[in-house]
Parts: C-alpha cells; sequence; structure tokens
C-alpha cells in the first residue's frame, strides 16, 4: 500500500477518521525525500495496534474519532512506547483540547488549515525533539496559563454549578437543571470550592455576592432559573 520504507526516513503513521484527509497526507509526505508513511488508522484503537505492528518515529494524530479520541489514543500510546512522538493534527483550536493534547503527551499541535510546508517542518521539529504549536495553538495555551494563575477562574459548566449553588439549589436539582449526573455535580462543587478558596456552599454564595457575576453570567443564571431537564446524564 505504501512505498518501501526509505534509509533514515521519519517514519509516520497517519490517523484520521477522513479517509479524503489521510490520502492528502499520504500524497504531501510521500513527496518529500526525509518522511516516509508507514501505515494508517481511522481511529485510536486502530492507532493502537498500527503502532504495536509498524513501530513508527512519529504518529500524526486526529482528536475527534470514534470509538477512541486522540487524546486517550495519545497517552496509551506513550504509556507502553514513550519513545514516540506524538504530533497532534486538528481542524479545532479550543483551548481544552490544546492543553489535553499536550497534558496526554503530544510534542505538538497543527491545524489541518496549516500550509503544507508549514506541516512538514513541524513533522520534522517534533521528530527531532522539538515542539511544533500552531500560532492560534500556542495563543490558545498561553490563555491557559494565565487562567491557571488567576484564582477564581472556573470552566462554563463549573460557573453553571457555582451559580445554582448560590441560589440555595441542592445537588440533585442542580444535576436536573443542568442534565448530568448527581456525581458530576459533587465533582464540580469540590473543584469549584477548591478554585474560590472556600469550604462550604455558605462561603460559595458570599463569593458570588462579593465578587458578583458577568452580564453574560447573569443571563446565564437566569436562563438556568427557568430550565428544567427531567433526567440526568449518566455520564455529564
Amino acid at each position: 500500500m505504501f512505498p518501501t520504507d526509505r534509509h533514515d526516513a521519519i517514519r509516520v503513521l497517519l490517523v484520521d477518521d477522513h479517509a479524503l484527509i489521510r490520502a492528502g497526507l499520504v500524497r504531501l509526505l510521500e513527496d518529500t525525500d526525509d518522511i516516509s508513511v508507514v501505515g494508517e488508522a481511522e481511529d485510536g484503537e486502530q492507532a493502537l495496534a498500527a503502532v504495536e505492528a509498524l513501530d513508527p518515529d512519529l504518529v500524526l494524530m486526529d482528536l475527534s474519532m470514534p470509538r477512541l479520541d486522540g487524546v486517550a489514543a495519545t497517552r496509551r500510546i506513550l504509556a507502553s512506547h514513550p519513545g514516540v512522538r506524538i504530533l497532534v493534527l486538528s481542524s479545532f483550536v479550543d483551548r481544552d483540547d490544546v492543553v489535553n493534547a499536550l497534558d496526554a503527551g503530544a510534542v505538538g499541535y497543527l491545524l489541518k488549515d496549516s500550509r503544507p510546508e508549514e506541516l512538514l517542518v513541524g513533522i520534522r521539529s517534533a521528530h527531532g525533539q522539538g515542539a511544533a504549536l500552531a500560532p492560534r495553538a500556542a495563543l490558545e495555551l498561553v490563555g491557559a496559563w494565565r487562567d491557571m494563575r488567576e484564582p477564581g477562574v472556573l470552566t462554563t459548566r463549573e460557573l453553571d454549578v457555582l451559580v445554582l449553588l448560590a441560589d440555595g439549589m441542592p445537588n440533585k436539582v442542580i444535576a436536573q437543571r443542568l442534565g448530568i449526573a448527581e456525581k458530576t455535580v459533587k465533582a464540580h462543587v469540590t473543584h469549584v470550592f477548591q478554585a474560590l478558596g472556600v469550604t462550604d456552599r455558605t462561603q460559595a454564595a458570599l463569593w458570588v455576592e462579593r465578587h458578583g457575576l458577568s452580564l453574560q453570567q447573569n443571563e446565564r443564571r437566569e436562563q438556568l432559573r427557568t430550565s428544567h431537564h427531567g433526567d440526568t446524564d449518566p455520564g455529564g
């Protein structure tokens, strides 16, 4: 299926659930003198088997895939093959995706709308023990770093939990309003307390009263007050 490995070429495994994307990448990479595509996988589960069978130098990893996503696949691949370099190639540049991919062990995050030469430079850099970050991914990473330095920074879901908690709602009712499992609410409450530096629901409510909410958060609060999800989603 693929050309014979070229001596000393970077051996790349392509992981993406779109055949057209993989085909385009094969044409691009095989047109170089120092990069060779050794295999393809359609999802994270196939990627695990392909890494075991092909022992690539580098995995070009999509994130959003069926069965096993790119972040989970990255963690599992590196747990058994720590020497493999994993470079994310995604259509999206969501802050959580960037942080989660790098936390999982990826050495870079590039975008599918990158210029071909940018992708080639990124692959060579990642293989050479460097890093490869698309400018927009780097901005999201800087933003995430700033967030970690600011006390009281919460995710959108945690803010939802906080405003309902401040309204005096118990976890069961919060779970129903948000359509998530009660155990998920408990986990969010624990993180909210840690982030705000409080120890109970009363202190959290006082924090909201003291610091206030943005206009957007107040609008969201009114939406949550009037919403009713009959059942909870066990996954959260």
